[in-house]
């Protein structure tokens, strides 16, 4: 069965109320491990699917109080794959990202709220094509422990939310091609030492 993270952390931190807080730790994101998957209906014949990987980032984590945890990645824009070539060339025209060297994807979380016992609403500044917008992340906590390969504390995390690509300038062809993105992220990170 599942260890209850956040059920846990609250106990302990009632258990724990008159002890200094600990700090949130930080761990730093696994670039092979974690990726962002985006779809979209296209004109109604079918669903397209796109990734993006190669993520840099950090988490500070907190066990004892989630809440004050925090997130902070970037991911290149170079680093999507549609699985077509001629597909990602065309995102990187003018008509939609304009790309240029070194354009990134960034995530910056604002608040943290948890809603059970391994599940919370991330709020945070997306950043995309020079536009930046606050969106809200449903995340799940799949699990933390010690990894058994790397022997050294790892957690991961599912997280999914909607976004509208016209909102960041990249609504090419809307509503044709739906406007809205299905976004589902997997991360996993492991503990600074």
């Amino acid at each position: 069965m599942k260890t209850s993270l956040f059920a846990a952390a609250a106990t302990a931190a009632a258990l724990t109320a008159t002890n200094a807080a600990a700090a949130p730790e930080a761990y730093t994101l696994q670039p092979s491990h974690s990726q962002v998957m985006f779809t979209y209906d296209h004109l109604g014949y079918s669903t397209t699917y796109n990734m993006f990987a190669g993520w840099e980032g950090q988490i500070m984590f907190d066990k004892e109080d989630p809440a004050n945890s925090s997130v902070e990645v970037s991911i290149p824009l170079s680093s999507l794959y549609t699985g077509w070539e001629a597909r990602f060339e065309h995102f990187m025209k003018d008509e939609f990202f304009g790309a240029e060297d070194g354009d990134m994807v960034t995530f910056k979380s604002t608040s943290i709220e948890v809603t059970d016992d391994d599940e919370a609403i991330i709020t945070g500044d997306l950043t995309m094509n020079g536009i930046t917008k606050s969106v809200q992340l449903e995340t799940e906590l799949n699990m933390e422990g010690q990894h058994p390969m790397e022997d050294k504390p790892w957690i991961g995390f599912d997280a999914e939310t909607t976004i509208k690509r016209s909102d960041f300038g990249v609504g090419a062809y809307a509503p044709n091609i739906s406007d809205e993105l299905d976004v589902e992220i997997s991360i996993e990170a492991g503990k600074d030492e």
